[in-house]
């Protein structure tokens, strides 16, 4: 059921313009966004209806804000930049939230912050949500075919990464010749590419996943025009994603310039649950 009003909770990059776009389309009315102060967008906050911005490590005073808009469902959109949680000040309850977590990642900080959303009465649904037009499904995407050996990187690391991905490490892998180049922790995927591109120099294949029991509410892969200029640097060759499992910004324009670049971009069919695209 589409809601009358949304809050769009946003980081950092163009996904969120894309999500409060999608919203409209669906017929949402009011659109709200908090931003994350220094990430989101001058040009998203002016989109929406109402906006309103927090600090990094401003928990308690996004959680008082949002008991008191009577706001009832939320989407988190966005890229929430690593090293944040390095070197932002956390107010006291921010501070107790981290330090109750024995293992940090994704899914341990976000998941706790969803339970103190949801003790508020505010339902998050799921980040993939009105994004239809930008979820690829199975298939080559570009014009290039995959070479032999290609492929054969690709089957052992989507095995790979599956694997990585499921203990909560990272989403990403680079491989090159059966061999594991760089392997996403959480510094990000941008620089574990780098950091790959450095060891293997051209010809690399990218592969990004989502695990299996995957919570779609946050941390969906994302990739965008950003990236394949970053593989083109890079000199990865070939990227392979799961299907119906990753945000594809701008659809099209990334599509176009992989072609430009001779990348090839692949959705995998996982054979796992595809990411909803409504609440």
């Amino acid at each position: 059921m589409i809601p009358e009003e949304l809050l769009i909770f946003a980081g950092r990059g163009e996904y969120p313009i894309y999500a409060l776009e999608g919203a409209r389309a669906a017929g949402v009315k009011r659109i709200v966004v908090a931003g994350v102060r220094g990430m989101a967008s001058k040009k998203l906050l002016k989109m929406a209806d109402q906006s309103v911005v927090f600090g990094v490590g401003e928990l308690q005073s996004a959680l008082d804000w949002l008991s008191a808009s009577g706001i009832q469902q939320m989407m988190l959109v966005g890229q929430i930049t690593p090293m944040a949680l390095f070197r932002t000040r956390f107010d006291a309850f921010t501070r107790q939230l981290l330090a109750s977590l024995p293992i940090k990642n994704a899914h341990t900080i976000f998941g706790k912050i969803i339970e103190e959303i949801e003790k508020r009465h505010v339902t998050v649904i799921p980040s993939s949500c009105f994004m239809g037009d930008h979820i690829p499904g199975a298939g080559l995407l570009t014009n290039r075919p995959l070479t032999a050996l290609e492929q054969d990187d690709i089957d052992f690391g989507h095995r790979a990464a599956m694997g990585v991905c499921d203990l909560d490490i990272g989403q990403t892998i680079l491989v090159k010749e059966g061999m594991v180049l760089a392997v996403e922790a959480f510094e990000g995927t941008n620089a574990t590419l780098r950091r790959g591109a450095k060891l293997g120099g051209q010809g690399s294949v990218m592969i990004k996943v989502a695990k299996r029991d995957h919570d779609m509410r946050f941390d969906i892969p994302v990739f965008g025009e950003h990236t394949v200029k970053l593989c083109k640097k890079c000199g990865i060759r070939a990227v392979a994603f799961q299907a119906g499992r990753l945000v594809m910004i701008d659809r099209a324009r990334v599509i176009d310039l992989a072609n430009r670049y001779g990348i090839a971009l692949i959705g995998l069919d996982s054979g796992l649950p595809m990411a909803p695209l409504e609440p």
